[in-house]
């Protein structure tokens, strides 16, 4: 690729990853493939139980099934490169592969943020009209709402990335990062760079304030139904029900904040690096565990499964 306002006159970016910590190529390595495993293990069982345990066939695990689909996937944008380059001494990526990587990258976290969505109106549907729910949240509803975050995220990406192709690359092409995010890209361009910001501005509305908005509406509903629940032990159950999805809003929109909301300097560059490890890593191992450690359909399920397991035996 050579010149051009829809060219690049670099080829290849060099990904830093962690090549600052020489000394522990070993140790991280291992860290993050014994991450990588967890996170890809325990969203295969999750959705595996699921799947065989029809007591689970609700709307609610068919969104969580979806959510343990996209992490997997999503991990694996990231996941199996960066262990790759630990031991590589040229770390290359053509422009082609960086640009892929984060439309993979972003159309994932894209579809994730409306498919959170999608679960705060269920859990809306589920305490705040309870006897319409069967009728509100119907299969061909679930099914729509899911292929519709899936198409959106993906419509999402594609026009960022033809925004990416129009940007022209030729200076620095090392990437202090350890896979191809869209802040490290956009300060490596040599394009002006003022309606890729539009762009990302009018998305950013789009997916993450139009999101929250309807999250905050539906847990506004939800605390209200809740408060009017007379005993303890009502509003306890009402708030079990949604702190899990709860969890999982704030760990990913938070995250999300703090790296694409902020300036970046030298060292906000390392600091959002550790940050890229806790959503592109972290979250998606712990959302399994999030919503199965107190949840008791999940731990009757699991029960049931053993059960199973060990009549098939005997």
């Amino acid at each position: 690729m050579t010149g051009g306002r829809n060219s690049t006159a670099i080829t290849t970016f060099i990904l830093l990853g962690f090549s600052e910590f020489p000394k522990l190529t070993v140790v991280l390595f291992s860290a993050f493939l014994g991450l990588y495993l967890m996170t890809v293990s325990w969203n295969v069982g999750l959705i595996t139980l699921i799947r065989m345990d029809c007591h689970l066939h609700t709307p609610m695990y068919f969104f969580l099934t979806n959510l343990s689909l996209l992490d997997i996937c999503y991990v694996s944008t990231t996941a199996p490169r960066m262990l790759s380059d630990f031991f590589k001494k040229q770390k290359s990526i053509s422009f082609m592969g960086c640009a892929m990587q984060y439309f993979f990258f972003s159309s994932l976290g894209l579809t994730e943020c409306c498919l959170l969505t999608a679960m705060a109106y269920d859990r809306y549907a589920a305490i705040c009209k309870p006897l319409l729910y069967a009728t509100i949240m119907s299969p061909t509803l679930c099914v729509q709402m899911v292929a519709g975050s899936y198409i959106t995220g993906l419509f999402g990406s594609f026009i960022q990335l033809c925004a990416l192709f129009q940007l022209h690359f030729c200076g620095p092409n090392v990437i202090n990062h350890f896979f191809c995010d869209l802040p490290q890209l956009l300060i490596l361009s040599c394009s002006d760079i003022f309606f890729f910001q539009v762009v990302m501005s009018v998305l950013t509305v789009i997916f993450g304030l139009t999101s929250a908005l309807v999250i905050l509406i539906s847990y506004g509903y939800i605390v209200t139904i809740i408060l009017k629940i007379t005993s303890a032990e009502g509003r306890s159950k009402a708030f079990n029900t949604c702190a899990s999805h709860l969890t999982a809003v704030i760990l990913f929109f938070g995250s999300g904040i703090f790296v694409y909301m902020h300036p970046n300097s030298g060292d906000s560059l390392s600091q959002n690096k550790l940050a890229s490890i806790l959503y592109t890593v972290i979250i998606p191992m712990v959302n399994p565990l999030v919503y199965s450690v107190r949840n008791k359909e999940i731990k009757d399920a699991l029960n049931r499964g053993k059960q199973r397991i060990f009549s098939w035996c005997y």
